[in-house]
């Protein structure tokens, strides 16, 4: 477990670590920098997770289970937010299922915590989901990245994942959604992208979501607006922060 600066959550806890690049939204991923980081101080877990293209850590599709990163959060006393899998994507698909499995059993063991599980592969999550092995946990939330309108499918396959929260990271936000369906989907989470080689976020991009999500119901967080320098472009939009959260819903 590592604490973390991510505005959403509480901690970070990584019993996967490694992933491919797929979209567009792949391109700049922090997590390739962090893991080649990582390796060069020796930290066997992500050696040989990236390699270097073009001067900059690109995945190479290696993934590396933890086995001894399932028995962490038990050890933790004070309740909190976890995003599962930061450094990857529990629902790639070179995580095995009985290993989605073990992890499903260490957070349905654990539920003074509440797991955030976010996957650019929802159409495997849905499925992997629908074994006779998963139960909808309440302590659990899914989530699907959607950078841009070329992935707004993925919505769809969430919708199909059964879950008791269901939500979107639409970051980094590097292209118009106004076309989205939010049905089904109860919190939505907003960024630029940030780092050397940031892309731009568009202020109308995220007038579009925020009214979507007043009239859909859907909780709205302005994570950040990004770029180079994120900490000095803030978080304020609209003249204030918007770090509203997700209510458990009593219906699956």
């Amino acid at each position: 477990m590592a604490e973390t600066s991510i505005e959403w959550t509480d901690a970070t806890w990584n019993p996967v670590a490694g992933c491919t690049i797929i979209t567009a939204g792949c391109t700049n991923c922090y997590a390739m920098r962090m893991a080649a980081r990582l390796e060069a101080m020796g930290q066997e877990k992500y050696s040989g997770l990236t390699r270097k293209s073009g001067g900059r850590a690109k995945w190479t599709g290696k993934i590396t289970l933890d086995e001894a990163a399932l028995s962490t959060p038990a050890k933790w006393s004070r309740p909190r937010r976890v995003f599962v899998n930061s450094m990857s994507d529990l629902f790639h698909e070179g995580v095995p299922v009985d290993f989605i499995r073990k992890v499903w059993d260490v957070m349905a063991a654990t539920p003074q915590h509440t797991y955030q599980i976010l996957t650019k592969r929802p159409e495997r999550m849905a499925d992997v989901l629908k074994g006779e092995e998963f139960s909808v946990l309440g302590n659990v939330w899914l989530g699907c990245s959607v950078e841009d309108s070329r992935v707004l499918s993925r919505l769809d396959d969430l919708r199909r994942v059964p879950a008791a929260i269901r939500f979107v990271s639409l970051e980094p936000l590097i292209g118009s959604v106004a076309d989205a369906d939010l049905s089904g989907v109860h919190w939505a989470i907003v960024g630029g992208e940030s780092g050397p080689h940031a892309r731009y976020m568009d202020p109308i991009w995220v007038d579009e979501i925020a009214d979507m999500c007043a009239d859909a119901g859907v909780a709205f967080f302005f994570k950040q607006w990004g770029g180079k320098n994120k900490k000095a472009a803030g978080r304020t939009f609209r003249g204030r922060t918007f770090d509203e959260m997700p209510q458990a819903q009593s219906s699956y």
